[in-house]
């Protein structure tokens, strides 16, 4: 039997796996914005994760590449046996649940529920727009400490690692475009270019300023989407503050409680 505080080590372990799992079209942590909504460790084999999104049609897309990342994520643990995964409140939830906890392969269950819709194309999009999101924070980082084009243009993987970033969003970025560019192949050596485009061709130094007002639109977009999705979250769910003892008569009369159902109806 697990003990409270081997519960509570082990579950530490399973949230820093789902940091891993990023909603696709904003590239932010589903654990960042609040959509998971159950996570269970139960005889030190076996997990359970409910998530949930913002509204009851998000694009079914994301919903399976969400409950997939997160049954990877957390199936890559060594002491996991069996994770299970549901997603609720969502119109294609019995679909999304049916296919992450069937066993097969995600390309299968993908294409068999998404109108056959090729798996690689979808996930290179975002990909894609991950990338440059990222490297746009990062090339900005390097335009406040007084860089100029040639410079940036030039530098090497070798030479950005190198570099010290200052603030706390700098430093995220930085780090998560590195793993982009190691995983996509587009910087094998400390010596490659450490700003490629997604499609791997360098950027000319006239160019960079065009360059970044094209990732720019990309972050503004991307960063407008993930504010709407979080107002639409806190909306439908009314998620406050509720004091320590409990919501009072004015929270109900507000509809700052909504109900709901019990986890166990909804397995």
């Amino acid at each position: 039997m697990l003990t409270d505080i081997i519960r509570a080590d082990l579950e530490t372990e399973v949230w820093e796996c789902l940091e891993m799992v990023t909603d696709p079209e904003l590239d932010e942590p589903i654990t960042d914005m609040g959509f998971v909504e159950r996570l269970e460790v139960i005889d030190a084999r076996r997990v359970e994760v409910e998530f949930r999104l913002p509204t009851y049609w998000c694009s079914p897309n994301f919903a399976f590449l969400m409950a997939f990342g997160i049954r990877r994520e957390v199936g890559a643990l060594p002491w996991v046996r069996e994770v299970q995964v549901w997603l609720n409140d969502h119109c294609f939830g019995d679909q999304v649940n049916e296919g992450v906890n069937s066993g097969r392969a995600f390309g299968e269950v993908f294409a068999e529920y998404c109108d056959g819709a090729d798996l690689g194309e979808v996930v290179e999009k975002f990909m894609a727009k991950a990338f440059d999101r990222r490297q746009e924070v990062v090339l900005r980082g390097l335009r406040r400490r007084g860089l100029g084009a040639e410079e940036i243009v030039a530098m090497t993987v070798g030479a950005l690692d190198r570099v010290v970033f200052g603030s706390e969003d700098e430093i995220r970025q930085m780090a998560r475009y590195r793993d982009l560019l190691e995983t996509q192949g587009l910087a094998d050596t400390p010596d490659a270019p450490a700003f490629p485009t997604w499609d791997g061709q360098p950027i000319a130094p006239a160019d960079l300023p065009a360059h970044l007002d094209r990732l720019r639109g990309t972050r503004i977009s991307m960063e407008f989407n993930g504010a709407m999705c979080r107002g639409l979250a806190s909306t439908r769910y009314k998620e406050v503050e509720i004091g320590a003892d409990g919501p009072t008569l004015v929270d109900f009369m507000l509809g700052r409680v909504p109900p709901r159902e019990d986890a166990a109806m909804r397995k």
